[in-house]
């Protein structure tokens, strides 16, 4: 059975970035880029032992970091070169005298499958080299120095080459042994072997196989391990309370003049009690019962915004952002239009976000039901989270 190793070159600097450490080291979801690469093909059925290339001055903190994980199979660092291809050849220099096949994977394309890694490994021991790559999706011009179009290349022919790009062993140091000799230098792999009169074969790999280069690059990383889309979870609360006299009307905060107010354990605010009934639903924490019981006496009297404030902190806890609040307060009189501005501020300020994400709205209900008769009020909310 083939003894296979693979070598992860990891020298970039990290220029295009603009951070002030290499990107290989930079945290993805709080984890150095390259230990996620490493998980994959530690994790990986075909790989046996893995060689990370990295600049002289870091070989040591990286043993350390790896040291750190639980890591199944064995890793050797060493030091890498001037150039990539400099780089793989040290790496190609430290492998054991029993390995048969070699795959070579960028350490900064963390998203690469266990199954791609498998597939590329027995196809090379069936074909002798492999390169990963997607079809061009987008059609593809050659350009002048000025950037005018001098050809319009036959997209059904145009692949993208990714990596792992994998070889038999002797091939491989066959095409650098040549390459070198010769003075060649190429941007990958394959290329070597091609110039050795060896094909080269691609095999389908993953669009979501991203080389980490830019910010852009690392956003849209964040992206792909939250599962490729944003986790997001949506509440629905719903409160009413009976209007009387002799008590104050507050509606999102405010104390708005009126000769009957809300009845409650509270201060009965209606509007924030559905909210935070619609952020509650959204976390699948219960209701604002459970919280903040009425048979409690300590909420007797409380404001709602402050019981606003602390569902807040239960979303934060939990690693989650509030995206959107929406409510819609059912009410004949007396008019909330004046007063709603300062509702939505409230209600921002206590859970931390931008009012521009919080709309609440007044109805009336025509007359009909406790609403219609002037018995009490109705508030309907939304809420949308996210996780972070």
């Amino acid at each position: 059975m083939a003894c296979v190793c693979a070598i992860i070159p990891a020298g970039g600097s990290g220029k295009r970035m603009g951070a002030d450490q290499p990107k290989q080291y930079l945290p993805l979801a709080g984890r150095p880029v390259i230990l996620h690469t490493l998980g994959v093909f530690d994790r990986a059925a075909s790989i046996d032992r893995t060689i990370v290339v990295v600049p002289g001055d870091d070989v040591e903190f990286v043993r350390d970091m790896i040291a750190q994980t639980d890591c199944a199979k064995p890793v050797v660092v060493v030091a890498g070169g001037r150039e990539r291809q400099d780089s793989v050849r040290n790496g190609l220099a430290a492998l054991p005298d029993d390995a048969d096949v070699v795959v070579v994977h960028d350490a900064v394309r963390p998203f690469i499958s266990e199954a791609i890694i498998d597939l590329s490994v027995a196809e090379a021991c069936r074909l002798g080299a492999v390169s990963v790559g997607v079809p061009a999706k987008d059609t593809v011009k050659t350009v002048d120095p000025e950037n005018r179009v001098t050809a319009t290349l036959e997209r059904n022919k145009l692949w993208l080459t990714q990596t792992p790009q994998t070889f038999r062993r002797d091939l491989l140091e066959a095409a650098y042994c040549k390459a070198y000799e010769a003075g060649n230098y190429a941007t990958d792999d394959a290329a070597l072997v091609e110039a050795l009169g060896h094909a080269v074969t691609m095999i389908q790999g993953d669009y979501r196989n991203i080389k980490i280069t830019t910010p852009d690059d690392m956003a849209y990383g964040e992206f792909l391990l939250k599962g490729g889309a944003p986790r997001m979870k949506v509440g629905i609360g719903y409160d009413s309370h009976r209007l009387t006299e002799g008590l104050p009307l507050i509606l999102g905060g405010v104390t708005i003049p009126s000769d009957r107010g809300l009845v409650g354990h509270s201060d009965a605010d209606a509007l924030i009690h559905a909210v935070i009934d619609a952020l509650l639903g959204a976390m699948a924490a219960g209701d604002i019962g459970r919280h903040f019981p009425d048979s409690d006496p300590a909420y007797r009297g409380i404001s709602s915004i402050t019981l606003l404030e602390r569902v807040r902190k239960i979303i934060d806890r939990q690693g989650y952002t509030i995206v959107n609040i929406d409510a819609s307060i059912l009410m004949e009189r007396p008019k909330l239009a004046p007063h709603i501005p300062a509702m939505a501020e409230n209600i921002a300020q206590a859970l931390g976000i931008a009012a521009t994400v919080v709309s609440v709205k007044a109805k009336t209900n025509e007359g009909m039901g406790f609403v219609g008769t002037g018995e009490g009020v109705a508030v309907m909310a939304t809420a949308v989270v996210e996780q972070r």
